[in-house]
């Protein structure tokens, strides 16, 4: 009941956009955002948490783990996919060619969108400004297709 409970705790600290990647049942997922709306650590957020490990009882808590895990980013082929991205957006930004490769590689990519960010994300390094479109590219990035996310210079044929 406690280890339910403290998985509940975690699922309240997590942000609105991580929460709604993992299958709640409704009741779960209000009494979640309405322990997230409670600002002081008092009774009443105690109580709260206290429900939500109740509800909790009445559910299979495996998958929550499993997708808890992945929204951390714990397993490691979430690790390592991220990192083949952050190495894919730095090719990309040193060389214009693997814009080509990925929309071979990608079908309905918006090419043009990607090169625009790369445009302005040069441009913001050029100048030493905050690197808002470096970031863009990699969100970007992580809504290709996964199969595609291992594209690296060095395999410049994959498929």
């Amino acid at each position: 009941m406690i280890e339910l409970q403290s998985l509940g705790e975690e699922l309240v600290t997590l942000a609105p956009d991580r929460l709604q990647r993992i299958d709640l049942t409704d009741e779960l997922r209000d009494a979640i955002r309405t322990a997230q709306d409670m600002r002081r650590h008092d009774d009443a957020r105690r109580r709260q948490l206290q429900y939500i490990g109740r509800l909790m009882r009445e559910v299979d808590v495996e998958p929550i783990r499993l997708s808890l895990s992945a929204v951390r980013g714990d397993s490691a082929s979430e690790i390592a996919q991220l990192h083949r991205l952050e190495k894919l957006r730095d090719e990309l930004l040193a060389d214009e060619q693997v814009l080509f490769r990925l929309a071979s590689e990608t079908p309905g990519i918006d090419l043009q969108h990607l090169r625009s960010l790369r445009r302005a994300a040069l441009l913001e390094q050029a100048q030493g400004k905050a690197p808002r479109r470096y970031r863009e590219i990699f969100q970007f990035l992580k809504t290709i297709d996964p199969a595609k996310r291992s594209v690296t210079r060095d395999d410049p044929h994959a498929e």
